[in-house]
């Protein structure tokens, strides 16, 4: 049976997911046969796999373990839709929606069974896995029910490794404080801990390092500087609160007057916003992640993403009047699987998306489009022929991506395809469901491109800038940073 890791932490978002990952690298390169795990995730940001979906981390630290993501690697994904509900998918398929009580008293038992068969079916054929936490491992209300630390760390017989981050604050507290409240039965399987996103000298950090081990008989076993690889992000706390403009992207000097902005409403319950890393890391562009009641006086180009909740998103956007306002705006305008149902014409059976009783929704009238909700769903890897119109005229060439969705959209009127069996699109408008759209080269350069010159601006040199493979960069912060001896893990 694999030797089973489990990367926990302190609190959700302190580098847990860049740690596992350059662990399955690390151990991938040195001939281990290693496989990521995550008993159990919420997150609106999944990718499709030949047998359904998975969290998007556990795709990528599949990937980094050179393994094909599998729905073992991650069997339990719960996915946020709106009124304390959301979407239980067990092996890769959606089974219901449920509220957390009804999830707790009545699927509980069949999600402990669907992880633990998962994680023994890899173990018999992997070295090593790689489980990621979920959260805290501290959270003591939940400590009957921590399927993705607690059982995890019980049922694989796991050594822990716990990761906290410093730039909170407050670091040496919120590790002792974790030790003091995980389950006694688990304390002793705590074989080190990691600080990450250190900014400074490592070596004022040494007297609180040896008072935390004198305290608690941990050692630390590494301090990862602050560097963002560029792994794609999982947790929508990467966002900035609904109500408040973030933008990212645009670090590489070039002046305002040299830059385009692209506009992405911060949809209350905005998916797979992964779709959008490509775009903020083209010179030259912004990618500004504003409230819908935001002006779009600063736009250049406009990009709808993905939403859990279609219909519930879509009455967000108009009963803040986003929809009259993009009416007017006359530049690019992208909208990717819920934000293309979201441009249509109107929305039927948007009781079985959306939460209240509505059967139908108006949409934002910008693509002759109606959509039709049913209860099934599409779960699949694609690789389509696009064709160039609209906001992506001029670019051509096979392109890949994925798609998961409810819902079927038709045309109600003349549009072209940019795709021969998805899509619509008129001249500055293009509705798609293919998520990782931008992923693309000539679908990312063709829209960058006509970005730019709807706004009047020559668009900058490229990049002679090269961060180099994420992957790679998240092991050499584990290589170069950890000690991994104290863990027991093999090397080949």
């Amino acid at each position: 049976m694999a030797h089973t890791l489990l990367v926990a932490g302190t609190a959700s978002h302190v580098g847990k997911s860049t740690v596992a990952a350059g662990l399955c690298r690390y151990l991938a390169d040195r001939g281990v046969s290693v496989a990521p795990f995550k008993a159990q995730n919420m997150s609106n940001n999944a990718r499709a796999t030949p047998g359904g979906e998975v969290g998007v981390s556990q795709y990528v630290q599949a990937r980094a373990a050179g393994v094909a993501p599998s729905t073992d690697h991650n069997p339990v994904l719960l996915k946020p839709r709106g009124d304390g509900e959301s979407q239980l998918v067990l092996d890769g398929e959606a089974v219901g929606h449920f509220e957390a009580r009804g999830y707790y008293d009545d699927h509980w038992e069949d999600a402990l069974e669907t992880a633990r068969a998962a994680h023994d079916r890899l173990a018999q054929s992997h070295d090593v896995l790689v489980a990621e936490g979920a959260g805290s491992i501290a959270e003591i209300n939940l400590h009957d029910r921590d399927l993705a630390n607690v059982e995890t760390a019980r049922f694989a017989d796991a050594d822990i490794l716990l990761v906290a981050d410093i730039e909170r604050g407050g670091v040496f507290a919120s590790l002792v404080g974790t030790l003091e409240l995980v389950p006694d039965d688990i304390r002793e399987q705590v074989a080190g801990a990691v600080i990450t996103k250190f900014r400074g000298d490592r070596s004022l950090l040494a007297p609180g390092v040896e008072e935390f081990e004198d305290r608690t008989g941990v050692p630390v076993l590494g301090v990862i500087p602050h560097d963002d690889p560029g792994l794609p992000e999982e947790d929508s706390v990467a966002l900035p609160p609904v109500g408040e403009r973030s933008v990212v992207g645009d670090d590489d000097g070039v002046t305002d007057d040299k830059s385009v902005t692209v506009a992405v409403p911060r949809l209350p319950r905005i998916s797979n916003f992964t779709d959008l890393q490509p775009l903020a890391s083209e010179p030259g562009v912004r990618v500004a992640y504003v409230p819908p009641d935001s002006s779009l006086d600063d736009a250049d180009a406009v990009v709808l993403p993905g939403s859990k909740n279609t219909v519930d998103d879509l009455l967000a956007l108009t009963k803040a009047g986003f929809g009259d306002r993009l009416q007017s705006f006359d530049g690019p305008i992208v909208g990717l699987c819920g934000g293309y149902q979201m441009l249509g014409e109107a929305i039927t059976n948007a009781d079985i998306e959306g939460t209240g009783d509505a059967d139908r929704v108006e949409g934002l009238g910008l693509l002759p489009v109606t959509t039709e909700f049913s209860e099934s769903k599409t779960v699949e890897h694609v690789e389509r022929d696009l064709h160039g119109v609209g906001p992506l005229s001029g670019a051509s060439g096979t392109v890949e991506g994925y798609e998961i969705h409810m819902g079927d959209s038709t045309l109600t009127g003349e549009a072209a395809r940019p795709f021969d069996s998805d899509g619509a699109a008129t001249d500055d408008v293009l509705g798609t469901y293919l998520h990782d759209l931008f992923v693309n080269d000539t679908a990312r350069d063709a829209f960058v491109r006509n970005t730019f010159a709807a706004a009047g601006i020559d668009p900058p040199a490229a990049s002679e800038q090269d961060n180099g493979d994420p992957y790679e960069r998240a092991t050499e912060l584990i290589a170069t940073h950890v000690d991994l001896g104290p863990l027991g893990l093999p090397e080949q």
